[in-house]
């Protein structure tokens, strides 16, 4: 169980994860922020994470791991040349900065629409299973998600690859690891749950098939850059993405964290299933049990407080914050001492340029 130590609040001591050494157990969460034009990061997001380099450990915004990945608009890859190099000024500016810094490598699947796919890609999925929803398209504004194609057995090793060579070229941009995007909807997740995965072959029906892909990914990415600089974010009873309620829920996420313990990953990052009341809970409290690695806990957490309450019972290893790092770049030394928080502004999320990205004001 962590530990305070000399009255310091547990959130703001050092911890270790995969053995790269943090300054502090607050990470800040991925976050899609749109701004890589050709998807190539660019100078603007060196500056941005550059900003927020004294969280415990950064994690970028979600990353393609191939073309077909890319299903949103600006979103940046790791699938070649240009993208690498313009992630390595990224991860030199937050190591120069004293942080630390993963990247989430995402498959969108079938959360896409065509016009956001370069070099006209198909989107794939598990199935071919729409997607409920919409989403935004820089030619068409908000469009209606594509139906995905399903993979087959050589798409199946071709997307699987694709996750493996993207790892690779994380460590040569210069990244401390990476995290592998099984949440939120995405394609990972999609191939867990039996409404996106319709599939009859070894890869669908039970928790055992259903989590298949997820394991095999895990384990090639694992052996070519090593389990302590791989790890992985997964969220229990999502609904995101229209993602529907499944019986076996609690069997399949045990099963993963088995799978996943066994392996010795360098964390487990949990979208906290506690938001989706007692038994998401309980959940939880599974899955800290059968996975003895460190857990990260992300959802609604904003106070020094709700972290301590997260560390001080075992519950987290580290906590991950999301929204507040967007307004407030310095927000390790604002919580520090005990100042208030700048709001965000919401319309700028998602938006091209520096304007509600790069222009927080930091304490003076």
């Amino acid at each position: 169980m962590t530990t305070a130590t000399n009255n310091t609040p547990l959130a703001l001591t050092t911890a270790t994860v995969g053995g790269i050494d943090l300054q502090n157990r607050i990470v800040m969460a991925p976050m899609t922020r749109s701004r890589a034009l050709g998807n190539v990061p660019n100078d603007l997001m060196v500056e941005y994470y550059r900003q927020r380099a004294s969280a415990g450990l950064i994690i970028t915004e979600g990353t393609a791991p191939s073309a077909d990945g890319s299903g949103y608009a600006r979103i940046p890859g790791l699938y070649n040349a240009a993208q690498v190099e313009g992630w390595k000024q990224v991860t030199d500016a937050v190591h120069a900065a004293g942080g630390r810094i993963f990247v989430q490598i995402m498959h969108t699947g079938r959360v896409f629409h065509a016009l956001n796919l370069p070099g006209g890609v198909a989107g794939v999925a598990p199935s071919a299973v729409l997607a409920a929803g919409e989403m935004w398209t820089d030619e068409q504004q908000m469009q209606p998600h594509g139906v995905p194609l399903a993979l087959d057995e050589e798409g199946l090793k071709r997307v699987q690859q694709a996750f493996v060579d993207s790892a690779k070229n994380a460590i040569a941009a210069g990244f401390d690891g990476i995290e592998l995007h099984g949440a939120n909807g995405y394609l990972l997740e999609q191939f867990l749950n039996p409404g996106s995965n319709q599939r009859t072959d070894a890869y669908g029906g039970s928790a055992e098939g259903r989590t298949r892909f997820v394991l095999e990914t895990v384990r090639a990415v694992a052996d070519a850059i090593g389990a302590d600089r791989t790890a992985i974010r997964l969220s229990p009873w999502n609904r995101y993405n229209d993602m529907p309620a499944f019986d076996s829920v609690d069997e399949t996420y045990e099963l993963l964290a088995r799978e996943l313990n066994a392996l010795g990953i360098a964390y487990l990052h949990l979208v906290d299933p506690a938001g989706y009341g007692a038994h998401g809970l309980a959940t939880r409290n599974t899955m800290r049990a059968l996975f003895t690695g460190t857990l990260i806990v992300n959802g609604g957490i904003r106070t020094l407080d709700k972290m301590q309450d997260l560390l001080a019972s075992g519950a987290a290893d580290l906590v991950a914050v999301g929204a507040p790092f967007i307004s407030n770049p310095d927000l390790v030394e604002r919580l520090r001492s005990g100042l208030p928080l700048s709001p965000a502004d919401p319309g700028t999320f998602y938006a091209p340029g520096p304007s509600g990205y790069t222009d927080y004001p930091r304490v003076q």
